[in-house]
């Protein structure tokens, strides 16, 4: 008996083919240049040697052309995916949860740098130092599963608030960053995060924002251990820091996790130098993009003497060596989303 695909058949296979077209037209759009892929940037120096080293190194005809399993692209995220300003945003989870475990410790109430959080002083964290931080962080950031603070990272992204903006954390992702990564991912490059932020508390918030999973999540990691559990295993963090990625860290980690030099490369501070010399010292064509934050108006400006994303050595670098340093203040169109849905 001979079969039929029916008209309903017709009509949903139809409706496939386009949605497929529409599909591939975007895409090629975005690739060869039909559409505007970095509308939130102004046209300048900086959008056109973004655009023309994408579409030079995809140019199967170019001299540069770069295969697309070496089509690696990394980016730093505090300051150059999102904002860090006043503090790391993981910061001001850390307090929150030393508030939420404060009935369990008594004698944070007299002891520093847990006084001045319980206190609500905005400057306690920092002002303790790297010792004062590093308790906070050992105490908020362990004691759980893996799957327990990945819960509690979830839930606190969807109620916390940005202290001087007075509005959610996942508000200040930068429209023109994410432009970017949605252009490169377009043009078949693998992109990654290599921060110097928490893995597990980047995942459970950055990965559908920056339509990155969480593989390809490169951060700091805590020691993690296993147990069995009689059948029922779970990982538990322990308040112990495996894994500082920071500065040369950030190479080393590309290395053992990627395997592979990365050829462009994005971040904003002298915390992410040795990942751009890393990337500059491919031998495949590369971009090196330092986000440089000019602008006092709708975000902040700061670089050299900043106690938070300082950009100092990496800037006489950029400069030296001719990598792309982007000026927020002029080469932006809008800085965060909510700018672009008020106008």
């Amino acid at each position: 008996m001979k079969r039929t695909i029916g008209s309903i058949g017709i009509i949903l296979l139809i409706n496939f083919m386009i949605s497929c077209v529409q599909v591939t037209e975007t895409k090629q759009g975005a690739i060869s240049g039909n559409i505007d892929p970095l509308p939130s940037w102004n046209e300048g120096p900086t959008k056109s040697a973004i655009i023309a080293y994408v579409k030079e190194v995809t140019n199967t005809e170019s001299k540069n052309f770069i295969a697309i399993p070496d089509r690696i692209a990394v980016f730093d995220n505090d300051g150059t995916m999102w904002s860090e300003r006043p503090l790391y945003f993981q910061f001001y989870f850390a307090m929150d949860r030393v508030k939420a475990l404060a009935p369990e410790h008594p004698e944070w109430k007299n002891e520093q740098p847990f006084k001045g959080i319980l206190e609500n002083d905005p400057n306690a964290l920092m002002a303790s130092g790297s010792e004062g931080i590093g308790k906070v962080l050992a105490v908020t950031h362990s004691g759980t599963t893996v799957a327990e603070f990945h819960q509690l990272v979830s839930n606190w992204i969807q109620t916390a608030k940005h202290p001087t903006k007075d509005k959610p954390f996942t508000d200040f992702v930068y429209k023109p960053m994410l432009e970017l990564l949605a252009y490169l991912q377009a043009n078949d490059f693998v992109t990654y995060i290599v921060s110097g932020g928490s893995i597990e508390f980047m995942r459970p918030i950055i990965c559908d924002i920056y339509n990155i999973p969480e593989n390809q999540i490169l951060g700091t990691s805590f020691k993690t251990v296993y147990n069995y559990n009689d059948g029922n295993p779970f990982l538990e963090r322990y308040p112990e820091m495996d894994f500082y990625n920071d500065k040369g860290n950030k190479a080393v980690n590309i290395q053992k996790i990627i395997g592979k030099k990365p050829v462009f490369c994005g971040g904003n501070s002298d915390g992410d130098l040795a990942m751009m010399q890393w990337t500059a010292a491919n031998t495949l064509e590369s971009f090196m993009l330092y986000v440089h934050h000019t602008d006092s108006i709708r975000e902040w400006a700061y670089d050299r003497k900043s106690h938070i994303g300082r950009l100092d050595k990496g800037l006489d670098e950029a400069t030296e060596k001719g990598w792309t340093v982007m000026d927020m203040e002029k080469d932006w169109k809008v800085v965060f989303p909510f700018e672009s849905k008020n106008k």
